[in-house]
């Protein structure tokens, strides 16, 4: 037997068919193969473990939790147990058990360095930094190897990084962190790499920089190995800090001479050269200037450098580096901001340019080398540099059409980078109509004309000639914005699109399409392009704004569910990936990277998109899913919905979105600005805050946010009512002044670029009234606690102020409705318009229904006691033909005018869905395009007119399916009789049974 080596624990193997159903996700025969196990060996944890796994991964959480305990409690040390409880708690999100796991294994069995180490990246899981730092010394004694000793240490300096006083991080952790590190620098027990940054960053953030230099610069600097110029960088950057501006000018120097191609040391010696002369500093009389060797200290020496880079640059057998040529135009523009005189300059800027463009202007960088510095020739030099760049760019004969095109890919290259800049002077901009629509020509045929050259190219790859195609279709956008003509953008929409059949990898393309199919009101087709630019982690918070803007308020419901699903499932993963990257970076020792981790964390959990998405996620599902009060309520409680909690961070808010994601060239008085941004952030965070509290308020409309109201008022304190009165009267008091705020904003009509941020609805809600609508439909719920209270013998007046709000209810809505009327889709004399700003009224319109509804039935909620106390006082006076209450009446009213104001809008839809399937597009004759292009064109259209017909039909069913299960038909009925019958639960069909309520709004088609 000895002879067989390692014999296989019998448990293993019993454990193996039930490992294998978890990995294929076959849950429900794991469960069963862990009963039959259990079964005959009732002892063994880790079935039980294994069990719980696959109930938690079927759904049933409540007993893969009470099984978990089970075996929690009973401590177990078994490995096997322990890292299936570990994978359990974590699919639970529920990290701080496995901490208490790992401390009761460490109990008993105090000497295992695996136990000491798994409780400590536990500790990790959850942050408990304190704790982190005992467990890694504990580790330490038990195990004294070097890694160990530093996790403490990185504890002490995480504790420091989230000390909420900065004053305890800078007297108490950050001091103990340095001197542990200098007794292993005094024992000499400095190992490996890791430690040294470790050491490095401690005394960074001590503010110690000449002892940081000095590590650097001593024998603990030749560790930093890692990283090509990681000593040089890290010494760059003491210098500046420390402002020993001739070391930073000398060593700049000297890494420039090893690679005048590195572009981040020209920035740090162009720097130190001006704040030598301003201090003035002169060099010493004998010996070296500084540590770092000479120094240039006038503009002179500067100039003589870069000039000196530049002609070895140019006497270079090989191909010439671009950093010199650059360094000499960043050095002109950085002399003229301090008002050099224009005699002493290195040179012409404008000749300086074209020689650059001669060099490299076969590099598709060139055009955002030179953009960036066009500001230095004179308005009356654009026209000038744009024909001397012309002239260096070679082209074949003249064709049929009257252009030359380029005879390869570099020419080709070079008059792509003159257009683009020709742009980005803003030389397109001043051409009228018909020079636009030429130059639209020109560019398309260039385009098509460098297809040639990529006839080989593998799908993923870009097209040579893509840029033209993107740059005719801006010019067709800027035709649209200008003339307001429909023309321009469906062309736009058309060469977009053929351009997407050549090149389906270019994301420029993708991106504009997605932007003017929003635009147009169109959201079917932007789900397939958004997908299929397949964003990646964090891009779903930086480019994930373009989505989510337009799914709801074009009426896609579907489609804006599943584009928050998007953005949610990468932000509700960020919390335990982040943790597993800390772990990692722990295991591997890369501590730098640690505290950029926490920061990356903390930067999603503030982002001003997951905010939204989470709010508009919840509305979302509430306006989908709540059909009537139970429905809402039990939506409320999935959801965790809580009227008394705000859980967004307002004041630490980040606005994570990539403004710039779009390839623009549009000269510098087109862009994007800083007020541009300003004023977006200020926009969507007021869109946010009236949103979060209409949902706040809608919870509060559920049984559970409203208790029964006694008559004691100190009764009701005791139960709550009076608490939560007073919090509805808070949130509407927030709700009115955040919307008083909000018109204000919106009156400033703040335009952005269109390849700027979208605007929020906040101007359309406001315009349509529906912000105000819910408001004082919400507002009734005070009101109606207030009847609540105060019965209905002796509340006329308050039955008065509850009619008044019903009759105003019923007026905004049909205002409201009044502003969806008109053709979305039209077409005249042959050309097809758009009034996308419709189907957004639309949706505002049909959620504010929703609330208005809800609203109602609340209020049937308290009538329906209120009328039984009635009743009974009736029977005992035998007053039988006493009238109806005031507020009863109206609220019969308030019934019958939804009905018929919902009937108006089914029919204006069903119109809308008629006329719209009625256009035939295919008899749109479009001048002055080839059979090709109208294709395309036509191939948009249609798209646009499906994504049409789908919202359409999505509105009603929405409206079919949530709005009216309420039954207004049913509750109009009920309170038209003469018995007033408010016993919603008798009288309204169940939301999931058949029942007369579908028959309000029209089921899709």
């Amino acid at each position: 037997m000895a002879a067989r080596g390692h014999v296989q624990d019998p448990n293993d193997r019993r454990l193996r068919p039930i490992y294998d159903y978890l990995d294929n996700g076959n849950n429900k025969m794991a469960i069963q193969q862990a009963d039959k196990l259990l079964k005959k060996h009732k002892d063994l944890h880790c079935a039980k473990v294994l069990k719980a796994i696959g109930l938690q991964r079927t759904g049933k959480q409540d007993e893969a939790f009470t099984l978990a305990q089970e075996v929690t409690v009973l401590e177990p040390t078994d490995d096997n147990s322990l890292q299936a409880l570990t994978i359990l708690y974590r699919e639970m999100h529920r990290p701080e058990l496995v901490t208490k796991l790992y401390e009761a294994a460490v109990k008993k069995v105090p000497l295992s360095e695996e136990y000491h180490s798994h409780l400590f990246m536990a500790y990790a899981r959850v942050g408990e930094y304190k704790k982190m730092q005992q467990a890694g010394m504990a580790l330490y004694k038990i195990v004294p190897k070097n890694p160990y000793y530093f996790w403490s240490v990185m504890s002490l300096v995480m504790q420091a990084i989230s000390a909420k006083d900065e004053k305890l991080a800078q007297t108490m952790f950050l001091p103990l962190a340095e001197r542990m590190v200098e007794k292993m620098v005094k024992e000499e027990k400095i190992e490996a790499e890791a430690e040294v940054q470790l050491y490095f960053m401690i005394l960074e953030r001590l503010g110690k920089c000449d002892e940081a230099l000095e590590v650097i610069r001593g024998p603990l600097g030749e560790k930093l190995t890692s990283e090509l110029q990681s000593r040089e960088r890290k010494c760059m950057m003491l210098y500046r800090r420390l402002e020993r501006w001739p070391e930073c000018n000398a060593l700049a120097q000297k890494l420039l001479l090893k690679n005048p191609d590195d572009w981040q040391f020209y920035p740090s010696y162009f720097d130190s050269l001006f704040y030598l002369m301003d201090q003035p500093w002169s060099p010493p009389e004998e010996g070296e200037h500084c540590s770092e060797g000479s120094v240039h200290h006038t503009v002179a020496e500067v100039v003589r450098f870069v000039e000196e880079r530049i002609k070895a640059e140019d006497g270079k057998d090989s191909r010439s580096l671009r950093g010199p040529y650059l360094a000499r135009l960043e050095l002109i523009h950085r002399l003229r901001e301090r008002g050099y005189p224009e005699e002493n300059l290195p040179g012409e800027p404008l000749d300086l340019m074209v020689q650059f463009f001669r060099m490299f202007g076969d590099k598709p960088c060139c055009i955002t080398d030179l953009k960036i510095y066009l500001h230095l020739l004179a308005p009356d030099q654009h026209v000038q540099f744009i024909n001397r760049l012309s002239e260096l760019v070679p082209l074949g004969e003249q064709g049929e059409d009257g252009f030359t095109f380029p005879e390869d890919t570099k020419s080709l290259q070079r008059h792509l980078c003159v257009c683009q800049l020709s742009r980005a002077l803003g030389l397109h901009h001043s051409l009228d109509v018909s020079g636009k629509l030429r130059l639209i020509t020109e560019l398309k045929a260039h385009y098509r004309h460098g297809l040639k050259f990529g006839s080989t190219a593998l799908k993923t790859e870009l097209q040579f000639s893509d840029m033209y195609c993107l740059m005719a279709a801006h010019v067709y956008i800027d035709l649209w914005t200008e003339t307001g003509n429909e023309d321009m953008v469906w062309q736009g929409l058309g060469l977009l699109e053929e351009g997407l059949s050549h090149s389906s990898s270019n994301a420029q393309f993708k991106l504009l399409l997605l932007l003017l199919y929003c635009r147009l009101g169109a959201f079917e087709p932007v789900v397939d392009l958004y997908s299929s630019l397949d964003a990646k982690h964090i891009q779903h918070d930086t480019i994930g704004f373009l989505l989510t803007r337009y799914a709801e308020s074009l009426g896609q419901f579907a489609a804006a569910s599943q584009s928050c699903n998007f953005s949610l499932r990468f932000f509700h993963s960020n919390q335990k990936d982040t943790s597993e990257y800390i772990i990692q970076a722990y295991k591997y020792g890369a501590f730098e990277k640690i505290p950029e981790f926490i920061a990356l964390r903390n930067r999603l959990n503030q982002s001003l998109h997951f905010a939204q998405v989470r709010t508009e996620r919840m509305l979302l599902d509430l306006f989908l899913e709540a059909d009537i009060v139970l429905s809402l309520e039990e939506s409320v409680k999935a959801m965790s919905l809580s009227s008394e909690e705000d859980d967004i961070p307002w004041d630490s808010l980040r606005d994570n979105r990539d403004l710039t994601v779009f390839t623009n060239w549009d000269p510098k008085e087109r862009q994007l600005t800083d007020e541009h941004r300003i004023r977006s952030l200020e926009e969507e965070s007021m869109w946010l805050q009236i949103r979060s509290l209409t949902l706040r308020l809608l919870a509060s409309l559920t049984p559970s946010g409203h208790a029964p109201s006694q008559q004691n008022s100190e009764i009701s304190n005791e139960n709550g009512v009076g608490d939560k009165s007073s919090l509805l009267r808070s949130l509407l008091s927030q709700l009115n002044q955040t919307l008083q705020t909000a018109s204000q904003i919106a009156e400033k009509h703040v335009q952005y670029p269109l390849l700027g941020p979208p605007s929020t609805r906040l101007a359309s809600a406001l315009s349509i009234g529906s912000c105000q609508c819910q408001a004082a439909a919400l507002q009734l719920s005070v009101h109606l606690q207030e009847l609540e209270s105060a019965g209905l013998d002796e509340s006329t007046e308050l039955q008065t102020q509850i009619c008044y709000v019903f009759k105003s209810l019923v007026v905004q809505l049909q205002e409201m409705l009044n502003k969806c009327k008109g053709d979305l889709l039209e077409m005249k004399e042959s050309k097809l318009k758009t009034q996308p700003f419709l189907l957004e009224n639309l949706v505002f319109f049909v959620e504010t229904v929703s609330v208005v509804l809800w609203t109602a039935s609340y209020c049937a909620k308290i009538l329906r006691p209120l009328k039984s106390s009635l009743q009974k006082k009736k029977k005992k006076k035998k007053d039988a033909n006493a009238a109806l209450p005031l507020v009863v009446c109206g609220f019969q009213e308030l019934t019958g005018s939804l009905q018929a104001i919902l009937t108006h809008a089914v029919d204006h839809i069903r119109g809308q869905e008629s006329g719209i399937t009625a256009q035939r597009l295919a008899s749109l004759s479009l001048e002055g395009t080839s059979q090709e292009e109208a294709s395309f064109t036509k191939a948009a259209m249609d798209k646009v007119q499906g994504s049409y017909l789908r919202s359409l039909q999505e509105l009603p069913c929405e409206s079919n399916r949530n709005l009216v299960t309420l039954s207004v038909s049913d509750l109009f009925t009920t309170l038209s009789g003469c018995e007033l019958c408010l016993d919603f639960s008798s009288c309204y069909p169940s939301p999931h049974a058949s029942g007369t309520h579908a028959t309000l709004i029209a089921h899709k088609p």
